[in-house]
């Protein structure tokens, strides 16, 4: 069984990354800052887990405002080194525990948490700033981390209430994980900041000071305050610190906290500290019942014959092929794969069994594969077929036949001002 053993807090100030990247640690205004992080750094190399489990927030870096969400879950295999303006930092690629993101997403659907989750997304300097200063990172990183993306950037955001929820929430998630795993959840962000307005440069120690206490000893005194007196009190940007209560959330009541450091050099109140969990292990009952509890709406699915549930799993199994498939929308793709589909699948980097799939058009493999409907009916449009010949092919059936079993024989397609160019309909 997977079982966190601690909850790390750190911020996550770009600043951090700079020092490191530019051999600024020894410093005099840096040094303070290396210190306080080298007890989590020691802390973990003496109790190394297997995963990180790390809470942040993206800076508008991959996550903008054309599609943000409140709670965004990785579930990719690894994540790039995001370019923030000034080139990506020389950080190796981030691996992941994608078995365990999957799991953990699941449970957290089933727990009635509505989650977004994401794939070939950057990770920028909040989740990086504060992992290279936990652990080593060359040639790579020596643990999984699985990313959750809190949108606190723009309203409305989730309430600190919320946050602690979706960490007990977590909590379940991990324990009931079949494999023998060590876990760490790391929350960063805060503390007291603003870098917004003309309010921009807002500390207040003595309220960090208070957090911190309360974050150990009465979480659920912080989740009774709004955004708007969280931000009174620690600055408009501090008040990110809601961030923390997911991880809190997911440890003990009581935990034991072995280190913390707090420190002001310029615009933020950066802290860390390490509460170690103190949590009872769930009884192999309780464990089996939340188990059933993640299965419940799919129960009885796999007796449904020819149906192909697009689980997490699939998704990032077929992403680079979906991905290939979605671009069906950009004419400048549709013309080269009709010209030239073989650099297109080279510059796509697909598999040799997803290239093959696509050349002989199966359908049937294809969707069974992981490809998903919504996808193949775009091919189909560019390649003139319409759905009703991709139903077909998928049932085993010559189009003739199929129609036979429809009230109405007729064909149709996705295309708008194309559809003259089908040759489904050039035939009649």
């Amino acid at each position: 069984m997977a079982k966190i053993t601690a909850g790390i807090a750190c911020s996550h100030v770009p600043a951090i990354g700079a020092a490191i990247d530019l051999g600024k640690t020894a410093e005099p205004y840096w040094a303070p800052l290396f210190a306080g992080f080298e007890p989590t750094k020691q802390w973990i190399a003496a109790n190394p887990p297997d995963v990180v489990f790390l809470v942040y927030n993206d800076h508008a870096t991959s996550f903008f405002f054309d599609h943000y969400s409140v709670f965004a879950l990785g579930v990719d295999e690894q994540y790039a080194i995001a370019d923030e303006g000034g080139g990506p930092r020389d950080l190796p690629p981030v691996k992941s525990n994608a078995a365990l993101a999957h799991h953990i997403g699941a449970s957290l659907v089933a727990d009635e948490f509505d989650m977004s989750f994401f794939q070939d997304k950057a990770l920028d300097h909040g989740c990086l700033s504060p992992l290279s200063m936990m652990v080593p990172h060359e040639p790579d990183w020596p643990v999984d981390v699985i990313p959750l993306q809190v949108g606190v950037v723009q309203f409305p955001v989730p309430s600190a209430a919320r946050c602690y929820k979706l960490g007990h929430a977590l909590r379940r998630a991990i324990e009931s994980y079949p494999e023998d795993l060590s876990v760490v959840i790391v929350a960063t962000g805060g503390l007291s900041h603003q870098v917004n307005g003309e309010r921009c440069g807002f500390n207040n120690p003595s309220w960090d000071d208070e957090f911190l206490s309360l974050i150990e000893t009465d979480p659920v005194r912080l989740t009774e305050m709004t955004f708007a007196q969280l931000a009174t009190l620690g600055g408009w940007e501090g008040a990110e610190v809601i961030m923390w209560l997911v991880m809190r959330g997911a440890l003990s009541s009581t935990v034991r906290k072995v280190h913390q450091t707090y420190y002001l050099p310029s615009m933020t109140g950066i802290a860390t500290a390490i509460y170690e969990n103190e949590a009872a292990e769930p009884s192999p009952e309780a464990k089996n019942a939340h188990l059933e509890h993640m299965q419940h709406q799919l129960t009885g699915v796999e007796k449904l014959e020819g149906t192909y549930p697009f689980t997490l799993a699939l998704s990032v199994k077929a992403y680079k092929l979906n991905k290939f498939l979605n671009r069906m929308t950009v004419p400048s793709h549709r013309e080269r794969f009709l010209s030239d589909p073989e650099t297109l699948f080279e510059e796509f980097e697909l598999s040799s069994v997803e290239r093959d799939m696509l050349r002989r058009r199966d359908w049937r493999a294809l969707i069974q594969y992981g490809a998903i409907f919504f996808g193949l009916e775009k091919l189909g449009a560019v390649v003139g077929i319409s759905n009703l010949h991709i139903y077909a092919a998928m049932r085993g059936q010559s189009l003739e036949d199929f129609q036979k079993t429809r009230n109405a024989q007729v064909l149709y397609s996705v295309t708008g001002k194309d559809e003259k160019n089908l040759a489904w309909e050039k035939a009649k």
